[in-house]
């Protein structure tokens, strides 16, 4: 044989060896895939609806109609917004800004509502309607992946209809329907999963609402898509653990009131939808603090329905159904009563198709009118649980790093008879260029003097400066916090501590201490809209007939100075709030800042003590 042909024939038995090797490895590759699939598809339950709530789950839902008064009204509201949308267009796809997630909240909106009244009801029409609204969604060319939320939201939107109308829908309907799950859902995840990369690793809101929309849509397809369903359910459960261990250790979250919301709603999609398909939701339900994270929405939300709605958050609280999921899960009954307080007239199809009827909201002999979360270094004083003329103040430590901070340590909201006195004016327009980049700390409503806290020489807070809360105590008489703000003013002093009292519930002390290396400007910010008259270190403010008095105990010589709030567009204009300032009479190394804010019949100014003897009589050990 010559040389030649030995080398061909070497070569075709190594290709063969090759080919066989890669035949084995696909073979075994396949056999795990198989096996995983097999594994974490184990349980899965035949049929359909599997996700969030079973056929057997509504008897409840119905006979809670028939019997109770707030399931009934509940009903009645959401058949109302069910008449309107039969009338609506379906969604179009259309981008605000780089994001189609408008689109993808209101798709999710029509389709559990629409699908979950069908399946109340029997209202055809509704299940038709719901069709319509899928078919149109699985037509668009994709579902906005450079924008993550918006694929999440639809997966999750098209994954609760295809599931909860599986029945009603055609053989062809549920094909073109799967296709987009898959194709315009599912599939879009794998890269970000293999490699570790954005949301699949961050343990903010992203997580979980990512996490969660891919979860709801596998499961979903799972007898279809065995393969893609059990890698996306496997690779969820790894990822979603790196957000839910923010909530230890007591359930506090740091992005704030607003996208608390966010990140539990689809947290509990996510362990829902696990738990109605799978029967387990691998005792994720059980991580440090999630038990305890809907007391966090009772303590941040003020008496007359306000949150302290630090971040990009709004003042109003809005609803959370995911409540009620707690509240069954966890036996919190309190969680429960809150909530159907909060939902009201404003109920989406989870706060009927869940409803608890247990539970009453919050009074002063079952729950604790201070709390601290210090997890988030954020504590709530109320006079009054039950009382919408409460005082209610909302305090902040925090870290200027986390998700959707502003630079805000130290801020804090004020409500008392029924209005918000000290105002946090929320985020600003998302478009803004550069709002989550370079220009952020740049915007008024982002930065430092926008907020109910201390400038310094007029500047910012240290972006990366954080302020545990070193102190807190709560007797009758009075509950107090103290914040260690050092680190957010570093550049310019070596301590700053801030303290909040609520005295005999019925005044609230802000006292400041800071120790400078240079002489500093100081500022004391409070932003509101009342109407303010000041005099010298006093000032009284009014909303309709509520007054509030203002009066510097310390230092001597410091005066009250009113200044606008409204910075320029296209910022977001706010005419009507006013920035009532202290002012120093001089630049200071050494100071203390004692404002007290009492409501009428208050009676004396308290005696000052150092917030040294603060902290000695509530001293937190660290973390």
């Amino acid at each position: 044989m010559s040389h030649d042909a030995e080398n061909e024939m070497n070569y075709r038995l190594i290709s063969i060896l090759h080919i066989a090797c890669a035949l084995l490895i696909a073979a075994l590759t396949s056999s795990t895939a198989a096996e995983t699939a097999a594994d974490v598809l184990k349980t899965l339950r035949h049929g359909h609806p599997r996700l969030l709530v079973l056929d057997a789950d509504l008897a409840r839902a119905k006979q809670a109609v028939e019997n109770d008064p707030v399931a009934r009204q509940w009903h009645e509201r959401l058949l109302r917004d069910a008449e309107k949308m039969l009338k609506e267009k379906p969604i179009e796809r259309k981008l605000i800004g780089p994001r189609l997630l408008d689109k993808s909240r209101t798709a999710l909106h029509r389709i559990s509502t629409l699908a979950g009244l069908y399946r109340l009801d029997g209202d055809r029409r509704f299940a038709e309607r719901a069709r319509k609204e899928m078919l149109t969604a699985a037509a668009f060319e994709d579902w906005n992946p450079k924008h993550f939320l918006d694929v999440a939201e639809m997966t999750n939107a098209l994954a609760i209809g295809y599931d909860w109308l599986f029945g009603f829908l055609s053989a062809e309907d549920r094909a073109t329907i799967r296709a987009a799950i898959v194709e315009k859902g599912l599939k879009q995840s794998l890269p970000v999963y293999e490699k570790q990369r954005w949301w699949s690793k961050c343990e903010h809101n992203w997580n979980q609402v990512c996490n969660g929309g891919m979860t709801v849509g596998a499961l979903a397809i799972a007898d279809e898509e065995p393969a893609l369903a059990a890698q996306i359910v496997a690779d969820g459960r790894a990822s979603i653990v790196l957000a839910m261990k923010t909530f230890a250790p007591d359930g506090g979250w740091p992005e704030g009131p607003g996208y608390w919301n966010y990140a539990t709603a689809y947290n509990v999609f996510y362990l829902a939808a696990l738990k109605t398909a799978l029967g387990t939701e691998f005792g994720l339900k059980n991580t440090p603090g999630f038990a305890e994270t809907g007391l966090f929405r009772i303590h941040f939300t003020g008496p007359a329905g306000r949150t302290f709605n630090y971040a990009d958050a709004g003042e109003k609280a809005g609803t959370a159904a995911q409540m009620l999921w707690f509240a069954r899960e966890f036996n919190q009954t309190i969680y429960a009563g809150h909530e159907r307080a909060m939902a009201n007239s404003r109920p989406n199809i989870l706060h009927l198709l869940w409803f608890d009827n247990l539970g009453r909201a919050p009074q002063d002999d079952d729950l604790s009118r201070a709390a601290i979360f210090r997890g988030v270094d954020v504590a709530f004083l109320r006079s009054a649980w039950g009382d919408s003329n409460a005082i209610f103040v909302g305090f902040k430590g925090g870290d200027n790093k986390a998700n959707h901070s502003h630079l805000d340590l130290g801020s804090f909201v004020l409500d008392a008879l029924g209005e918000r006195w000290a105002f946090d004016l929320g985020g600003d327009d998302y478009n803004l260029p550069g709002y989550f980049g370079k220009h952020r700390w740049t915007y008024y409503r982002l930065r430092t003097e926008s907020h109910n806290t201390l400038t310094l020489d007029g500047g910012n807070q240290d972006p990366r400066g954080a302020a545990p809360l070193v102190a807190f105590g709560s007797t009758p008489q009075r509950s107090f916090a103290v914040a260690d703000m050092t680190a957010a003013y570093k550049s310019k002093t070596t301590r700053a501590h801030r303290g909040i009292a609520l005295l005999d519930r019925k005044q609230v002390l802000v006292q400041d201490e800071l120790e400078a290396t240079q002489p500093v400007e100081v500022v004391w910010n409070f932003l509101t809209k009342a109407k303010i008259e000041t005099n010298g270190d006093r000032a009284t403010l009014t909303r309709g007939r509520a007054k509030l008095e203002a009066r510097i105990l310390s230092p001597a010589g410091a005066k009250f100075e009113v200044i606008s709030a409204n910075p320029p567009p296209p910022q977001h204009q706010q005419p009507d709030v006013h920035n009532l300032t202290v002012r120093l009479p001089a630049k200071t190394t050494q100071t203390r800042i004692a404002v007290l804010l009492s409501f009428a019949g208050a009676g004396a100014a308290p005696k000052l003590e150092s917030l040294e003897t603060w902290i000695a009589a509530g001293k937190l050990s660290p973390r």
